[in-house]
């Protein structure tokens, strides 16, 4: 899956290996896209060696300080790796329902043809109802087993999966009838801060008053 992801960011534009690093946290989150360089380089080099991509020395002055040696290299995908990518966008067998998979999947879905989106939605929410079946089975026969805290994780457990058989109900419908999701057409409300309230004197900590010395 980290394959997918980068070549479908290097179909973007070229980048370094600093760059594609932060662009997987943006475009897969920070869970899914918790990726160390040791996972990264790796798979760098074998794209490289498949020739799905190539490497460029960079532009010193465009390189941040500090930047590792092979931070300061380059990346660019190649025909090969473009032709790459659309096969594996148009996988959608069971490994593409898994967390790590949809997730992946998910981010390129406007590159994505809307039966192949279809089938990996479609089988996503037939894993997640057999994860939401299995917690329900758990809570109604080990339930009085269970200690209040292990017996409340569960019960997250089930209520995440319920969110999101909702969640892919709604997309599957969207797709069928040709609709993107409704958050791409509007916007997306983030809580704005809470505005520093000015301190008063009356707020402020008083001093504690100081000795009198006599003068001598």
């Amino acid at each position: 899956m980290l394959e997918l992801a980068i070549l479908g960011l290097l179909q973007e534009t070229p980048m370094h290996g600093y760059e594609l690093r932060k662009e997987l946290a943006t475009k897969l989150g920070t869970i899914r896209a918790a990726i160390s360089y040791g996972t990264l380089y790796p798979t760098l080099k074998r794209l490289k060696t498949a020739g799905f991509i190539t490497e460029s020395a960079s532009d010193p002055s465009m390189i941040p300080p500090m930047t590792s040696k092979r931070g300061r290299v380059v990346y660019k995908i190649t025909a090969e790796g473009k032709e790459r990518f659309a096969d594996l966008l148009a996988q959608a067998g069971p490994e593409t329902y898994d967390d790590a998979g949809f997730g992946v999947h998910f981010a390129f879905f406007s590159r994505t043809d809307r039966a192949t989106r279809l089938r990996i939605l479609e089988g996503r929410r037939r894993r997640i109802e057999e994860r939401r079946e299995g917690l329900r089975d758990v809570l109604s026969r080990a339930a009085g087993r269970l200690d209040a805290y292990t017996l409340e994780l569960q019960r997250h457990g089930l209520d995440a999966c319920e969110r999101e058989v909702r969640w892919l109900e709604e997309l599957i419908t969207n797709e069928r009838s040709g609709r993107a999701p409704a958050a791409s057409a509007g916007t997306f409300d983030v809580p704005a801060a809470e505005p520093a309230q000015e301190r008063t004197a009356a707020d402020s900590p008083q001093e504690p008053p100081r000795p009198h010395k006599d003068r001598p």
